[in-house]
C-alpha cells in the first residue's frame, strides 16, 4: 500500500505472532532484490487497541510513529471491521483513526516540544535550535512520535536534500538521529514540504512530518493551525486542534497483494513463505 507515495508492505502477523528481524525487514525493503518499500509494517494483536502496527524503516531500525502507515492500515482494519472509527496501537501510544469521505482522518496525538522529548543532546530553545548545516539554519524542534527538523526556507527546490538530510539526521545534537523536512511557505495555509526520513532517506510523503510542519509553522507564526501540505507524492489536509492533538487527513491507495520468497529465514527461525 502507500500514502501519497510513502509506501509499504504491511505484513499481517495477528494470527502466527510474526516477527520481522532487522535482516528480513531490510530485505523485504531492497527495491532490487525483495518487494520495495520505504517501510515494513506487521500487524500484531493489542491488548488495548483493534490492532498493533510495528513500523520497521528501509534499514531494518525500529520506530514509533509512522502517519502515511497508521492511515493504509486504518483504512485495512475499517475495511475488515466494517466500521467507522479504529485504535491502532503503536509504540508512540494509541492513534484513533476515521472514515472522512473516501479518505482516512487520523489523529496523531500531541506534539512534544520540550528539549528532552525531541530528544536533543543539551537543552535549547526548541522554536529555534541551535544548528547551521550547509546553509540550512535553526530548525524548529517537534517530536510527533519521532524527532523531526523542520528548516524554513525560501524555496525547497533550491536545497540539496540528497546531500543535507543525512548530515543533519545523523548529527549529534540529536541522539536518536532525525527526519529532517524543508518547509516553503506557498500562500495562506499552504506549504511545500519535502522530507529526508531517517532509516528510509528522501520520500514521497511523511504523514509524521506533516503533522511536525504544520506545529513548527504554527509556532513560527506562518499559519493559524492548519495548512494543506504539498508533499511530493500529493496533499495533506493538517490542523493542530485547540485540544492540542494534530489531525491528519489524506488519501491511501492498494499497490497489490501477494507472497514474497525470501533467500534466507526473515524470522531468524525455519526457511517459510509470508504472505
Amino acid at each position: 500500500m502507500h500514502g501519497l507515495g510513502n509506501d509499504f508492505v504491511i505484513f499481517d502477523g495477528r494470527e502466527d505472532r510474526f516477527d520481522l528481524s532487522p535482516d528480513g525487514a531490510r530485505f523485504v525493503a531492497d527495491r532490487h532484490r525483495g518487494v520495495g518499500c520505504d517501510q515494513v509494517i506487521t500487524l500484531w494483536p493489542s491488548n488495548v487497541g483493534d490492532v498493533f502496527m510495528r513500523i520497521q524503516n528501509a534499514d531494518g531500525s525500529e520506530v514509533g510513529a509512522c502517519g502515511n502507515a497508521t492511515r493504509c492500515v486504518a483504512h485495512m482494519m475499517l475495511q475488515e471491521f466494517g466500521a467507522d472509527k479504529i485504535t491502532i496501537e503503536t509504540l508512540a501510544g494509541l492513534l484513533h483513526a476515521e472514515r472522512n469521505g473516501q479518505q482516512v482522518r487520523v489523529d496523531m496525538g500531541e506534539p512534544r516540544l520540550d528539549w528532552d522529548q525531541i530528544p536533543l543532546a543539551r537543552e535549547m530553545d526548541t522554536e529555534s535550535v541551535e544548528l547551521v548545516v550547509g546553509g540550512l539554519g535553526n530548525p524548529v524542534a517537534v517530536n510527533m512520535g519521532n524527532p523531526h527538523a523542520i528548516f524554513f526556507v525560501d524555496s525547497v527546490d533550491g536545497i540539496d536534500l540528497e546531500e543535507l538530510g543525512p548530515q543533519i539526521e545523523t548529527h549529534e545534537l540529536f541522539p536518536e538521529r532525525a527526519n529532517v523536512s524543508i518547509v516553503e511557505k506557498r500562500g495562506p495555509g499552504d506549504l511545500r514540504l519535502r522530507v529526508w526520513e531517517r532509516g528510509a532517506g528522501i520520500t514521497q510523503a511523511c504523514g509524521s512530518a506533516a503533522c511536525a510542519a504544520v506545529v513548527a509553522a504554527s509556532r513560527r507564526g506562518l499559519v493559524e493551525r492548519a495548512a494543506a501540505i504539498e508533499l511530493d507524492g500529493g496533499t495533506l489536509v493538517m490542523a493542530w486542534a485547540e485540544d492540542n492533538h494534530v489531525m491528519m487527513t489524506g488519501d491511501v491507495a492498494y499497490v497489490f497483494a501477494g507472497h514474497v520468497f525470501a533467500p534466507f529465514n526473515l524470522e531468524g527461525h525455519d526457511d517459510r513463505e509470508r504472505r
